[in-house]
């Protein structure tokens, strides 16, 4: 048995191979110990789960081991969106909650993630002190385990449903006036996950159009993985253009990230949307506050930010630290390239559902497509182009690689002056023109991330190409 160690965003691993049931007690049990020693225990856990298979299962074992430990246990009737569980923490004022999820990852797979009481991501101080109590478990400490049936006799069980709940919240973050006023033909593709009769409801209630695609359970995620990328995104496009929408909106396994496309059938990035989104923000909400973004995030975000005179808050990869500044620098919004989104008032938690319930809004509002809005957008502060590639290597070459880049200290890239050279998160190289780089690598698989962003492709290549040989990646 291999140690359990939390990543990114929470502890995954193969259906079976190592996601066993075992497991899944022994993480709980940690997780049980951790909410005794934060004096956690008399608020209750809340407990969700995705579509991936035997989620239900799992998340009524990881129940069991709550209640074995005298904590009362709220789990989800049906499947539940990530952020539908972190919501959750917060409307039954609970100490936490256990979701069991994959999140976008490929169908062999599941994970388990714990959301503190704050109902975003757990920072790693939370993350460190569950994986020491997991190794306790895991030295031969004792799991205490009781049936959920028993468990209500003694009112420490409730199975709940807060749909109602959630909607009526989003519908205090979005303005569903101007969409009802406005109403959209809209595809709505849940990737056959806990997305599931989410955002298809809501946007019927407001009046628009919908179709559905991929709107049923399937573990195996129609042979795909349920990670709303633009190549991923085939049938959404095909579905858009068939149904003549005005969009399609997309949700990855667990619905916590989104994916978009317009009219025509292309895809809009999250970094597009996300610059979109922001501009759109600012021009029709009264609040006002940072910028939260993951240093691997447009750069697009500052230069509108800096139009309106607000901060830009950097953070490393990871959406547990843009929720850390929408919850301690009261940001008004947080995202992240990847496709993870949150806004001020909201749960510092990413919502692929609120993300995409805002895109219709901007467009109800504005009266007009994505290709119209980016036009607009390039006018006032630029046209930029964004590429990530990821290289696999091998820990010989991950060593050589991370030490030339330690030692990579350019004052010119690709025929540029270098202007700032950060360590946030891996290294990233920004240029007087505004052009950036990032070379990172991952905390969760054997590669280096590369991010470059410019106002062309060519100049995305010339950068590319410089960086990578000169860090031994070419």
């Amino acid at each position: 048995m291999s140690e359990i160690k939390f990543g990114t965003d929470g502890w995954r691993a193969i259906i079976a191979e190592e996601f066993t049931f075992t497991n899944v007690r022994r993480i709980s049990q940690g997780i049980a110990a951790y909410m005794k020693a934060a004096g956690l225990v008399q608020k209750g856990v809340i407990i969700g789960y995705d579509n991936r298979f035997l989620s239900e299962s799992f998340a009524r074992a990881c129940a069991e081991v709550m209640l074995g430990n005298g904590i009362k246990t709220f789990l989800f009737k049906k499947a539940a969106p990530t952020p539908l569980t972190a919501f959750a923490i917060r409307n039954l004022q609970a100490g936490g909650a256990v979701m069991i999820t994959a999140s976008h990852n490929p169908p062999e797979y599941n994970g388990l993630k714990f959301i503190p009481e704050y109902a975003g991501p757990a920072l790693p101080d939370v993350t460190d002190q569950i994986e020491a109590e997991v190794d306790k478990v895991l030295d031969g400490g004792r799991i205490y385990v009781l049936d959920v049936n028993e468990a209500a006799k003694l009112e420490l069980f409730k199975e709940i449903d807060l749909d109602k709940e959630y909607f009526a919240h989003l519908l205090h973050l979005v303005n569903g006036e101007v969409i009802r006023e406005h109403p959209l033909k809209v595809v709505v593709n849940p990737m056959y996950g806990a997305g599931i009769n989410y955002l298809d409801r809501i946007l019927t209630e407001l009046g628009c159009e919908v179709k559905t695609i991929n709107n049923y359970r399937d573990t195996m995620f129609g042979g795909s993985m349920p990670e709303p990328t633009d190549v991923i995104l085939s049938d959404l496009k095909r579905a858009v253009q068939t149904f003549g929408a005005n969009l399609g909106l997309a949700l990855d396994g667990d619905a916590d990230r989104f994916g978009l496309v317009d009219a025509e059938g292309n895809y809009i990035s999250p970094n597009q949307f996300g610059a979109l989104l922001l501009n759109y923000l600012l021009g029709s909400r009264a609040q006002r506050g940072p910028v939260c973004r993951s240093v691997a995030t447009t750069h697009v975000l500052d230069r509108i930010a800096r139009e309106f005179g607000i901060e830009v808050i950097e953070t490393p990869v990871g959406f547990k630290y843009i929720g850390q500044g929408l919850r301690e620098k009261s940001a008004m919004l947080g995202i992240e390239e990847s496709g993870g989104l949150s806004v001020m008032g909201h749960v510092p938690e990413k919502d692929g559902i609120l993300a995409c319930l805002l895109a219709v809004e901007m467009l109800a509002a504005r009266g007009c497509g994505f290709t119209e809005l980016q036009s607009e957008l390039d006018g006032n502060y630029g046209k930029v182009f964004s590429k990530r590639i990821d290289i696999r290597v091998n820990d010989l070459m991950k060593a050589q690689v991370l030490s030339a880049l330690n030692q990579f200290k350019p004052k010119r890239l690709a025929g540029t002056d270098v202007s700032e050279i950060t360590a946030i998160d891996g290294r990233q190289f920004v240029l007087v023109d505004g052009s950036w780089a990032l070379v990172r690598v991952s905390g969760t698989e054997p590669l280096f991330r590369i991010y470059v962003e410019a106002g062309s492709e060519e100049r995305i290549e010339q950068i590319r190409k410089e960086v990578m040989s000169a860090i031994g990646l070419n």
